[in-house]
């Protein structure tokens, strides 16, 4: 059974961004941030629920004042942080990561009967004249599979080779 609600979110999301933001306007008397269709159809819906069937009460809303006062409330990280948080480098890896031995050291696996070398690197690995960022990514040049490259090369959690 289809409700008036079922009915006004589908035909909600019929409309393109730039509808749905002009409604959001309507509706909450500032401009969106955001243009994810699906977040502004549910906040519009939750709106529009919240006029049908009537909005929070007043110590509701004094209690969430008070709350969000008492609350250290950041929307993002600084540009700067978030550039180091989502782009890890090898070297930082390599710090933290006990498996992988001191840069310099020469990684040898027999494979479908070749012997192949590996060096570490400060910042990543040398195989066959090229660099890769990552052990895994050696092992799938190697194979042409997804493999850990721990895995692959034998690497044990304390550094040792299995």
């Amino acid at each position: 059974m289809t409700t008036d609600a079922d009915c006004v979110v589908a035909a909600m999301r019929q409309l393109s961004v730039g509808e749905l933001r002009r409604r959001f306007m309507e509706l909450f008397g500032e401009t969106s941030r955001t243009r994810h269709k699906e977040h502004l159809v549910r906040r519009i819906a939750w709106r529009l629920q919240a006029q049908r069937e009537g909005d929070l009460t007043e110590r509701a809303r004094h209690r969430a004042a008070e709350l969000a006062r008492d609350a250290d409330l950041r929307l993002g990280l600084p540009r700067r942080a978030k550039v180091k948080a989502m782009i890890p480098t090898p070297a930082r890896l390599a710090a933290a990561d006990k498996r992988l031995p001191m840069p310099g050291t020469i990684l040898v696996r027999q494979y479908a009967g070749q012997t192949l070398q590996v060096q570490v690197l400060e910042r990543g690995f040398e195989y066959d004249g090229r660099l890769y960022k990552s052990l895994t990514a050696v092992a799938k040049r190697i194979t042409g599979r997804h493999w850990n490259g721990y895995h692959f090369f034998g690497l044990s959690k304390k550094g040792t080779i299995v």
